[in-house]
């Protein structure tokens, strides 16, 4: 199959990912918190009745779980063949869900036949992400809605916050290409010494009322440890990674015909609507 858009290693990254984090363990307060914030701006009440739509870069299914009970047909749609194994295994309760092993360039979903889509977390781990933007506009009908959800830039951050971050990057850089078993015994370890210390520390100074926004982390001080540790491996053994503003998120959005734009002003950023035009 040929799928261009994509970068094979990050693929193999992924599907190593979510065979490892298959969701199964997340707890339901988790999955219930993650999904609302996710899509808090999603418009589920402009949806047709039985909408059929698609979910591009399915992962573990841990969306489509949420999506499927809520809509006519799903098209899960992953370029991973062991994270769709995973998908199919999640949602196997979900007689709606259809399956493809496709990148975003071939998606196998008529154009203009679609009533919302949704990519969270994947477009900027792409080589091409305005590219990949246009090929899920061009699935949808007119007037249905696109959620996506992309790295931020840290544009609404302090210049001390960027620093810090970009102080962890060459982590990163070093890490994501070591040997899977590897990167995953480093990132649980990060996960175990940085990421539960401080989502534990924004968790007590939040429960003392004071702010925690620009705490480091603080993200998670609400998640369990099994999203953190998901979340240092895909943070820390994932190769390629884009980060955007949200002028630059708008001018994409918008340069595929995309309209009608909303941001959803909380974390996690940045989280985009636009319907097609």
């Amino acid at each position: 199959m040929n799928m261009s858009n994509i970068d094979p290693k990050v693929v193999d990254a992924f599907g190593d990912e979510w065979r490892t984090f298959d969701q199964s363990a997340l707890p339901e307060r988790d999955r219930e918190s993650m999904f609302n914030s996710y899509f808090a701006i999603f418009p589920w009440e402009k949806l047709p009745p039985d909408a059929i739509g698609f979910d591009l870069g399915c992962g573990s299914g841990r969306w489509a779980r949420q999506v499927a009970p809520r809509v006519g047909e799903l098209h899960c749609i992953d370029a991973s063949s062991a994270a769709l194994e995973v998908a199919r295994r999640n949602l196997g309760q979900f007689p709606n869900c259809r399956f493809h092993l496709a990148s975003v360039d071939q998606m196998p979903v008529p154009d203009n036949g679609c009533d919302f889509g949704y990519a969270l977390g994947v477009l900027h781990h792409l080589p091409d992400t305005n590219a990949a933007l246009r090929s899920c506009a061009a699935k949808l009908k007119p007037g249905a809605p696109l959620l996506v959800y992309l790295y931020y830039a840290f544009d609404n951050r302090p210049g001390w916050y960027r620093l810090s971050w970009k102080m962890t990057e060459w982590m990163r850089l070093l890490i994501s290409r070591l040997p899977f078993r590897v990167r995953y015994a480093i990132s649980q370890v990060l996960a175990a010494l940085i990421y539960w210390p401080l989502a534990r520390l924004a968790a007590m100074a939040d429960y003392a009322g004071l702010p925690v926004d620009l705490m480091p982390l603080s993200f998670y001080r609400k998640r369990s440890f099994y999203v953190m540790r998901t979340d240092a491996l895909d943070r820390f053994g994932t190769r390629l990674e884009k980060r955007f503003t949200r002028a630059q998120i708008q001018e994409m959005m918008e340069s595929v015909g995309l309209e009608n734009l909303r941001f959803h002003d909380g974390p996690p950023y940045w989280c985009a609507l636009g319907f097609k035009k």
